[in-house]
């Protein structure tokens, strides 16, 4: 009877304890872990510009900050470039403030005297074909000298309206149009001094994100055109976990969703993360994931931001997704 007792309560136990782990998975033996790995995002960078590589300052697995000047090309065809832009931006620039002062004192003033001469001269050789036509009138003078005093009296009369106009011309200064134009003009040399100074800048290869250096493609000496990949950088600047969950767990991996990240490494530390991305689109599961349930369904990417990372998550490596 007593033995009988204890076959009863062994199988009541094993009865709850089955019962509680059935609990633990529903429904549906659900479970909290999913699998996946350290997203590997990486940056291919070449230079914006053409030329002949004088500097490759970093070796592959440096870590580099963004901003870091990585590499450098010969710069004296840009350099030169740059010297000639700004140069004919330094006399555009000086002919426009010409134009802008307008007419100085001494011009006009010489201008000024130059009608008073003309003037002068028109007085006298009115008065020289006045006295040519008295004279002729009389027969004291040939045709011919009255026709001289004529030229040179509407000669005189030309000179006169030519000083005269010179004069109103500096006193007005320059036209609207020419203003214009020469405004123009700087604006198209201050144009070409920013290319060329792009073109200068493009000559520095800076890292544009914090990272890892994976790759270097080439080494100094080499002639390279912009599509050039110079190094591959693995973007450490945020860390993203890809992992996937089957159709029956999408409603627990909303975006927003906070989750913990383990390794395989022992006693590794246990990282934080929230859930920003879930495809809309199910795809059969990668290699990547070696869960045997879950090798053969069809599963949903989605995508995790971790919070507090550092270097015990290395890129490309796998690791376990826990829901809360």
């Amino acid at each position: 009877m007593q033995a009988r007792r204890k076959y009863i309560l062994l199988v009541a136990a094993v009865a709850v304890i089955t019962l509680g782990g059935w609990w633990l998975l529903a429904p549906g033996g659900e479970t909290n872990t999913l699998y996946g790995d350290v997203e590997i995002r990486q940056v291919d960078l070449a230079f914006n510009a053409e030329g002949r590589v004088s500097q490759m300052l970093c070796q592959e697995g440096d870590k580099v900050k963004a901003g870091q000047l990585l590499a450098t090309l010969d710069d004296a065809t840009y350099a030169n470039a740059l010297a000639l832009a700004e140069a004919r931006r330094d006399a555009a620039k000086a002919q426009l403030n010409l134009l802008l002062a307008g007419s100085r004192y001494e011009d006009i003033d010489r201008a000024r005297a130059a009608l008073d001469a003309a003037k002068a001269q028109l007085a006298n050789a009115k008065a020289s074909y006045a006295r040519q036509q008295a004279l002729i009138g009389r027969g004291a003078t040939p045709q011919q000298t009255l026709d001289n005093a004529r030229m040179a009296l509407d000669s005189a009369q030309a000179q006169q309206d030519g000083a005269q106009a010179q004069l109103t011309e500096l006193i007005n200064g320059p036209r609207k149009q020419e203003i214009d134009a020469a405004r123009a003009a700087y604006q198209e040399a201050e144009a070409q001094v920013a290319l060329a100074q792009t073109g200068e800048d493009d000559t520095k290869l800076y890292a544009p994100v914090d990272g890892v250096v994976m790759t270097r493609v080439i080494e100094p000496g080499t002639v390279v055109l912009p599509t050039n990949t110079v190094y591959s950088l693995a973007n450490t600047a945020e860390t993203w976990v890809r992992a996937f969950a089957p159709e029956t767990m999408l409603g627990r991996v909303a975006p927003g969703t906070k989750v913990t990240i383990t390794t395989d490494t022992p006693g590794s530390k246990i990282y934080h993360g929230i859930i920003g991305y879930v495809s809309p689109v199910a795809e059969f599961t990668p290699k990547t994931v070696e869960t045997p349930d879950l090798r053969t369904q069809l599963v949903y990417r989605f995508r995790v931001r971790v919070s507090d990372a550092d270097d015990g998550l290395r890129q490309g490596m796998p690791v376990t997704v826990t829901l809360p």
